[in-house]
């Protein structure tokens, strides 16, 4: 997967709260194969509401962070949210709390997730709907956000989540970083147990 390292981009404000799983990728589209891409499935069923989505608004286009209300990606258990996101161009979503299975799975995606308190993810997107289009950044190493109003604001992470994004590690590549020491055990384990080895 793609490293993340600093982005600037524009910033998406979704201001509803719950934002859950079958929201971001309806359930009727998780039968679709991975390469055949995610991009239009994101908000698929609120897009053809009435009303449509702000993600279609164009003072919006080309945005690639979103700043959301609590509870972002709660729900069902599907890597297709997360997909979705990461197909339509968005590597950051940033809200007050997230669902715990979406969380996890964001980062195996490339996808960074930023918890900031309440009041904060508010006013970033107050800001937003006030300068439509207005850029952020977002900077995984220093760990700091800058705001439309270039406030410069920090952010925790967890380190090996950190690590994981900043080198761009999926699931497999974070196991090859152990292929050493797992060559090193089954050397040893063939060693002294030759009678299970298979030919």
């Amino acid at each position: 997967m793609d490293k993340f390292t600093k982005l600037t981009a524009p910033a998406l404000p979704v201001d509803q709260p719950n934002v859950d799983t079958d929201q971001l990728a309806p359930a009727r589209f998780l039968r679709r194969p991975r390469g055949d891409g995610y991009a239009d499935v994101l908000f698929h069923d609120l897009r053809k509401a009435e009303g449509g989505h702000i993600v279609d608004d164009p003072r919006f286009a080309g945005a690639g962070i979103v700043v959301a209300d609590r509870n972002f990606g709660g729900g069902s258990s599907r890597e297709q949210a997360v997909w979705s996101l990461v197909d339509a161009g968005f590597r950051c979503v940033i809200a007050s709390s997230f669902g715990d299975i979406f969380y996890a799975n964001s980062a195996k995606h490339g996808l960074l997730t930023i918890r900031l308190d309440n009041a904060v993810c508010k006013a970033l997107r107050d800001a937003l709907h006030a300068t439509p289009g207005a850029e952020m950044t977002v900077d995984l190493d220093a760990q700091t956000i800058v705001a439309p109003d270039g406030e410069v604001i920090s952010f925790e992470i967890e380190p090996s989540r950190r690590k994981r994004l900043l080198q761009g590690l999926d699931d497999i590549d974070l196991t090859l970083t152990h292929d050493a020491a797992i060559g090193a055990f089954e050397a040893e384990y063939s060693r002294r147990k030759p009678w299970l080895e298979l030919n």
